[in-house]
């Protein structure tokens, strides 16, 4: 349900979702958002149920706008689980600013059981055609769970930071540019992800000689609850070259995305082909190509590459 009382206010309660920062693979301060699939980050993701608002001023000088977005998350077993079972409230919210042609947000989230967490972004054209945008956010008292090469879990308990800068670039031809480096403040260095693949190697072959599977139940659990997740390490850089309608076929939209673990110098490449020859009509085609040597985050993918398609019809 959507209110407006005002040309400035709007309030909003239902399932929506909040499109917080400016980066286009990673979004660290999307605080009231699922992560993005980083094989298609313009994927529509599924909102939370909130109540929210806008607040918007527009002024003369050089602040030109300033918004206010309050947001109130309720959790509970019947409601946003994906928080949590136990009933609370987070809270958080937005305040945004225009400036000196650059757009500015200062944002925080709240809440019993969560971490807080505070975050800042800005966007702004160098030129028509040059877009430089980042993202920054701080997660006070993290906790890190991680285990040693024996399956020994201990957490580390710091204030994580983590941060994005990228630019975005449309040439005369219409290629466009997209390229940011994520800083993961929250993830595992090499040497952590390191105990944690021996673990498993160790787990395997302790089953193979005593039929033991202790270390492979610490494996696993541990995975599922940690380790099994994308960008798990901590510096990367995303590259994405897409061509629009290239040698005059309309519709036609050809891309390769590269993403590169810094850590472990490992990466994946991703060609893509988009086609949409009518209207609310999409074929697309990718196919995957994971690159790394044993011990690291895409050598120690369970397949070596993958093909997608699909055809998607909006109505």
């Amino acid at each position: 349900m959507s209110l407006l009382p005002s040309p400035s206010v709007t309030l909003d309660v239902g399932k929506k979702v909040l499109k917080w920062g400016k980066g286009y693979a990673w979004n660290p301060v999307a605080f009231f958002s699922r992560l993005k699939n980083l094989e298609d980050p313009d994927a529509t993701l599924e909102g939370y149920y909130v109540a929210t608002g806008d607040f918007i001023k527009s002024m003369d000088g050089v602040l030109k706008t300033i918004a206010l977005t309050p947001v109130i998350l309720p959790v509970s077993r019947d409601i946003n689980d994906d928080w949590g079972t136990e009933r609370e409230t987070v809270w958080g919210g937005k305040i945004y600013f225009f400036a000196f042609d650059t757009d500015l947000d200062i944002m925080f989230l709240s809440g019993e059981e969560d971490e807080d967490k505070f975050g800042i972004d800005f966007s702004k054209n160098i030129t028509v055609n040059f877009e430089i945008h980042g993202e920054a956010a701080i997660v006070p008292d993290y906790v890190k769970d991680k285990t040693d090469q024996q399956g020994n879990l201990t957490e580390k308990k710091y204030d994580a930071k983590n941060y994005l800068l990228g630019i975005r670039y449309l040439t005369s031809y219409d290629t466009t540019y997209i390229f940011e480096y994520f800083r993961n403040g929250q993830g595992y260095t090499s040497d952590e992800m390191e105990d944690y693949f021996t673990l498993i190697e160790d787990g395997y072959q302790e089953y193979r000689n005593s039929q033991s599977m202790a270390k492979i139940s610490k494996s696993r659990q541990y995975g599922s609850r940690f380790y099994n997740r994308q960008t798990v390490m901590k510096d990367y850089l995303y590259l994405k070259v897409s061509q629009k309608e290239p040698f005059d076929i309309l519709y036609f939209t050809p891309s390769v995305t590269c993403l590169y673990n810094m850590n472990d110098k490992s990466s994946s490449i991703m060609p893509q082909i988009t086609y949409t020859p009518i209207t609310n009509l999409e074929f697309e085609l990718r196919t995957t190509f994971f690159f790394g040597k044993d011990h690291t985050e895409f050598g120690e993918k369970i397949n070596d590459c993958k093909i997608y398609t699909s055809v998607k019809y909006y109505f």
